[in-house]
């Protein structure tokens, strides 16, 4: 919560105006932006990608690159600890360096471009503190390093670490430490979380928190995640195409939303109270022009977040009779203690030493037509489950039987054949494609090694066909993957899987890297196109809001074994084993009640004396 002291302000943003010169012309990232920011304070900026949240940040800091970018008009004040209330935009280079790092800092989203790879963490850190602490030594700034490093639960191994020796959630706390290290007034936080699991995202959100509360300093919290926001921020402001089209505090943006933007962002979050047949998506509540312009229409599908999820809902009733009717089924596919174990260490005479068990003695069977989720932190064997069943990883042991065929020992000439009844969707869509190909030519290649349909003039019509059905324009045929935006390269890469009529469709992480509004319209289509195509599916993901709305059954994964199994809302209901108790209970709601909660939570917190 805001500090005793309501109505000293920390940052006063007026009239922010970005633009950049693009080939296309010149393109207005931000439009206007105004606000304020108390001491104590956290504010929170949502919106999808393009909305203009990174680059507010990056002007703050004045990091927007010129050329292309340019900060048209503005004013940021700032009241600095060290020379008084100061406008951002005219400070010069020299006192410009002095306030980046020192009396603001930075969290950027993905810490392993952020940190130099050549030196070690603690290395980089002690600069930091010896650059903005004049007379400071290095042994005083190790010191301050690995003090800090405990606050942020770091080992002090990792000082002597270099980025590539750290876990996503190490790499990230090093940032925080490194954005701490000077004690800032105003720490920035550009999703932090958003790339990290459920339990390491809440482990650093509870640290930014607590060094809130601690040091009193202000938080601008930049995310897509309105449930993260929820629990982090004070008030929040929604940004859409450049500009803030609402703001307030979390309880009555979230309670009360006002435009139809935000009332499509908190609709099409996946609930974990409800299941829903179909997730609504922003497009239900406003439509827009080819510019991304609100057209003020009164015949939109949806007028309340309220009624929006009622139409969707999915009684019990319905739920039961489906998994009723799975469970009759025979397994298309059926796991049978299966093993993928790498080799770590070997001795000077060739012998293992060491073995690390990925996948270890994992059983299980996956019925015609459901979806069966597998969720589990980075490195408990999701992934190298799903690729060792398609056979891009070769298992140790165990057996493999899809439609009663063994293909755990398969020979290498049938290995063609099942990859056309066995596909993936992977996690990045834009390395899954190549740059040098049209997105056309990218969805008729496995058609014609596959040998579908007589001729190319098939193969084109069928791929125009695909692309209509993944909701894209058959005019799209002749364009290049970089042309398209991350949902997109999405769609196009689920067309490309169709392209080859597969029977089974295992998805790893196709929708983490999305916004939460495009990654609604892509569940839906993967539950649209299982219906149409009687497809089965294994979803691999680490988001348990994501697996419960799209899964029939939930596989929980730890350490490469099966901890629990069931249907999905049996295992939300009634968990078993500590682990996904664990898992489920760092899920960031974003219901009104768990709001107010977190309010008078934060609000006694802030009446203990600051340690």
């Amino acid at each position: 919560m805001i500090s005793e002291n309501e109505g000293e302000i920390l940052l006063e943003v007026n009239n922010l105006t970005v633009k950049f010169t693009t080939e296309r012309g010149e393109h207005t990232a931000t439009d206007g932006v105004s606000f304020k920011i108390k001491k104590g304070e956290t504010i929170g900026i949502v919106g999808e990608s393009g909305s203009g949240k990174s680059v507010t940040a990056l002007s703050l800091m004045r990091l927007i690159p010129s050329p292309p970018g340019k900060i048209v008009d503005a004013e940021v004040l700032f009241q600095s600890p060290s020379m008084g209330k100061v406008n951002i935009m005219q400070l010069n280079s020299e006192e410009m360096r002095s306030l980046r790092g020192g009396e603001i800092a930075m969290i950027f989203q993905e810490p392993m471009t952020s940190l130099n790879p050549v030196f070690t963490c603690g290395e980089q850190i002690t600069e930091a503190i010896v650059l903005h602490n004049e007379g400071a030594s290095y042994k005083q700034a190790k010191e301050r390093t690995l003090a800090i490093f405990e606050r942020v639960r770091l080992p002090e191994s990792a000082f002597y670490a270099y980025p590539h020796e750290l876990s996503g959630g190490q790499k990230q706390r090093v940032m925080i430490a490194m954005a701490l290290s000077c004690q800032p007034s105003l720490l920035i936080a550009d999703e932090p979380t958003t790339a990290l699991d459920v339990t390491v995202q809440r482990e650093i959100l509870q640290i930014l928190q607590e060094l809130r509360e601690s040091q009193e300093m202000s938080i601008l919290f930049i995310t897509h995640d309105l449930g993260v926001i929820a629990e982090m921020a004070d008030s929040v402001m929604v940004m859409y195409n450049g500009k803030i089209v609402e703001k307030g505090s979390v309880f009555e943006i979230f309670s009360n939303p006002k435009h139809p933007y935000t009332k499509g962002l908190l609709a099409c979050r996946p609930r974990l109270d409800i299941k829903l047949k179909v997730l609504p998506v922003v497009k239900d509540f406003m439509e827009t022009d080819s510019e991304g312009n609100i057209i003020e229409m009164s015949d939109t599908k949806f007028k309340s977040v309220g009624e929006a999820i009622m139409s969707n809902f999915q009684s019990m009733q319905e739920i039961k009779m489906r998994q009723a009717r799975l469970v009759e089924q025979k397994p298309l596919l059926q796991i049978k203690d299966l093993k993928v174990h790498f080799v770590e260490e070997k001795t000077w005479f060739g012998k293992i030493s060491k073995v690390k068990k990925a996948v270890d003695g994992v059983t299980f069977d996956v019925y015609q037509g459901e979806t069966l989720g597998l969720v589990g932190e980075s490195g408990c064997g999701k992934t190298t489950l799903g690729r060792s069943i398609l056979h891009l990883i070769e298992p140790t042991a165990g057996e493999v039987y899809f439609q009663d065929q063994d293909i755990s020992k398969i020979a290498s000439k049938d290995i063609k054949k099942l990859r056309k009844d066995i596909q993936i969707i992977f996690q990045d869509p834009y390395s899954s494609l190549n740059p040098r190909q049209t997105i056309g030519e990218a969805i008729m290649e496995p058609m014609r090694l596959h040998e579908i349909y007589a001729n190319d003039k098939e193969r084109k019509d069928r791929v125009n066909h695909l692309l209509e059905t993944v909701n894209l324009s058959a005019t799209y045929f002749n364009r290049y993957p970089h042309e398209f935006s991350g949902g997109q390269r999405q769609r196009i890469c689920i067309a490309r899987t169709l392209a080859i009529q597969p029977k089974f469709v295992i998805c790893d992480e196709s929708v983490s890297a999305l916004d939460v509004s495009v990654q609604a319209q892509v569940l839906n289509l993967l539950n649209k196109l299982k219906e149409e195509y009687n497809l089965t599916y294994i979803f691999i993901s680490h988001d348990l809001s994501v697996i419960k709305f799209i899964s029939d059954r939930i596989l929980v994964m730890q350490d490469g074994v099966i901890v629990e199994s069931g249907f999905a809302e049996d295992i939300y209901a009634h968990p078993k084993s500590e682990y996904t108790k664990k898992l489920l209970n760092a899920i960031p709601k974003g219901t009104p009640e768990d709001i107010r909660k977190a309010m008078l939570k934060r609000k006694k917190q802030m009446q203990k004396p600051i340690a």
